[in-house]
């Protein structure tokens, strides 16, 4: 009941908002290519006037790609951003965003010069208020339409040069679904049905981890936005060893539907949610783009899977041989490289041995397969908020790599790498623009930690201490009127005890003063000492 409130609150104290920035989507910024905003903090494009960026050209990698995709010319996200603009916002300092009027992740203030460190926790470690808010959060998201961001519904051809804009609204978390979707679809090359499979941009190569470290900041961002708590952080789910979906409950994700196995329990509030981006054969039939329309319920049948595909969930054992794996990359740059950190991560290849496996999706892929539904296909995994709990673990892996071997950034590989995942590539899709090798790097230079991974002492005050403190606060006026309750109580039988003692020493003193006969008397008739003592 209580969540069910908070939701409804949400709704109305927060404001209804109308991966492409709105600005940049009307048939005159199309035409010129040039998306700079201007920011409305000074009336000036990019926040020029007050030093915070400028309107500069994109400058991309020449550097040559993988074979793996063989086309040139023919997909949008080639050489990204520049078949829809050649010029944007760069921004200055520790300035960030699309008109340079936010901060760099990591950095808070009206200047951007306060420096702060956020903490991402366990799930489990949440209070019950703190996992309530976090799905009011999802729901809210997935109900109120970005504000700043639309997505593209046809390919740049199909516009007419631009004069023909196809940009349609989008809700918060349905823009991250579709952002996942757009970054590992197939190449439309003509025709019906015409597509180039092996191709995406953030999956199957070096790009992987930092291209989804970069996706959840992001998401981290737009949520602090939407709901001015600048204080939240994405929750983990710590999967190592378990046996079963542990966070399927209608407490937390959504258990199982009593009436279908494959639905959510009609308690959830997740039980609503329609799913898009989920046909890619469909679309690629049509030779169109997923439009953000909903295509039914959220899909989730946690193990029953293909066994033969995931025998198993990851276990402890299994994390700790992918860290020991030394090189970042290897040899081809993709799903068959063997002894690769990223690819086996990522779930390519064997934990144990560190070679490519074929038939079977481990680590991190296992994941996905294991939760046999929506979050099962690459394209459509995003619509279950499962995924963010699950690449928030898959992030804490990857920066427990970085701290333990340290790589340089040369460790990233620059060249040939599949099309999108070299170190100077601008990540698809995004706008502001970010850089795969920018972010190479750990979280504590991004403004963000695990708290399994502090030191022993800062695990105590996150994972311990603070949930106590942050239940307290919640009941703070409960525990004052029983403290006020409790110290009149103590008040009251103090005074009665005081005036019982003074009552009887006065009786003691008239008792003493007034004894005639000695404190021990020898009866005859009961043959027996008898004791007269006087309090």
């Amino acid at each position: 009941m209580s969540l069910s409130l908070l939701l409804f609150f949400l709704q109305f104290l927060s404001p209804s908002l109308q991966q492409f920035l709105r600005p940049c989507t009307t048939p005159d910024v199309l035409r010129s290519k040039r998306c700079c905003p201007v920011w409305p903090g000074d009336g000036s494009v990019c926040g020029s006037l007050s030093g915070r960026g400028f309107c500069q050209d994109v400058t991309v990698s020449d550097l040559p790609n993988g074979p793996q995709y063989p086309h040139s010319g023919l997909d949008d996200r080639e050489q990204w951003p520049l078949v829809f603009y050649n010029q944007t916002c760069q921004c200055a300092g520790n300035y960030m965003g699309f008109d340079c009027g936010e901060c760099k992740f990591g950095y808070f203030g009206a200047n951007c010069g306060e420096r702060r460190e956020s903490v991402r926790r366990s799930i489990f470690q949440l209070s019950v208020s703190e996992r309530q808010r976090f799905i009011s959060y999802l729901n809210l998201a997935k109900t109120t339409v970005s504000p700043d961001y639309m997505i593209v519904t046809g390919v740049y051809s199909q516009m007419n040069n631009g004069s023909t804009p196809m940009f349609t609204n989008i809700s918060v978390y349905d823009l991250f679904v579709w952002m996942h979707y757009y970054v590992s679809r197939d190449a439309l090359l003509g025709g019906p049905g015409n597509v180039w499979v092996d191709i995406d941009f953030a999956h199957e190569s070096a790009a992987f981890l930092p291209w989804h470290r970069v996706y959840l900041l992001f998401w981290e961002h737009e949520i602090r936005k939407l709901t001015g708590d600048f204080d939240f952080t994405i929750p983990y789910w710590d999967w190592r060893d378990a046996q079963d979906c542990q966070v399927c409950t209608d407490e937390l994700m959504g258990a199982r539907s009593p009436l279908n196995p494959n639905h959510l329990s009609p308690s959830s509030v997740f039980s609503s949610w329609k799913v898009i981006c989920s046909q890619p054969e469909d679309y690629n039939q049509r030779e169109v783009l997923c439009d953000g329309s909903p295509e039914g319920p959220l899909l989730r049948n946690p193990g029953n899977h293909d066994r033969n595909r995931v025998p198993r969930l990851p276990t402890s054992a299994d994390v700790e041989s992918v860290l020991s794996l030394t090189d970042y990359e290897t040899d081809l740059l993709d799903r068959r490289a063997n002894m690769s950190f990223r690819n086996a991560l990522e779930g390519f290849a064997s934990p144990e041995t560190g070679l490519a496996v074929t038939g079977q999706s481990l680590m991190h892929n296992s994941l996905h397969v294991f939760m046999n539904g929506s979050m099962s296909s690459v394209q459509g995994s995003a619509n279950d908020p499962i995924f963010l709990l699950h690449h928030a673990f898959i992030d804490s892996i990857f920066e427990q790599w970085l701290r333990r071997h340290q790589p340089p950034r040369t460790h990233y590989p620059t060249t040939n790498a599949p099309i999108g995942h070299n170190d100077g590539y601008y990540m698809v899709p995004f706008i502001p623009l970010y850089r795969n090798g920018d972010y190479f790097l750990s979280t504590k230079r991004l403004g963000y930690e695990y708290a399994y991974l502090q030191d022993p002492s800062q695990r105590f005050v996150q994972e311990f201490l603070t949930p106590y403190l942050e239940q307290a606060q919640q009941i703070w006026h409960w525990l004052l009127a029983a403290g006020l309750l409790g110290a009149a109580v103590a008040g009251i039988i103090a005074t009665i005890i005081t005036v019982a003692c003074r009552r009887r020493q006065k009786r003691r003193k008239s008792s003493v003063y007034g004894e005639r006969q000695p404190l021990l008397n020898s009866s005859e008739e009961e043959g027996s000492t008898s004791y007269q003592t006087t309090l």
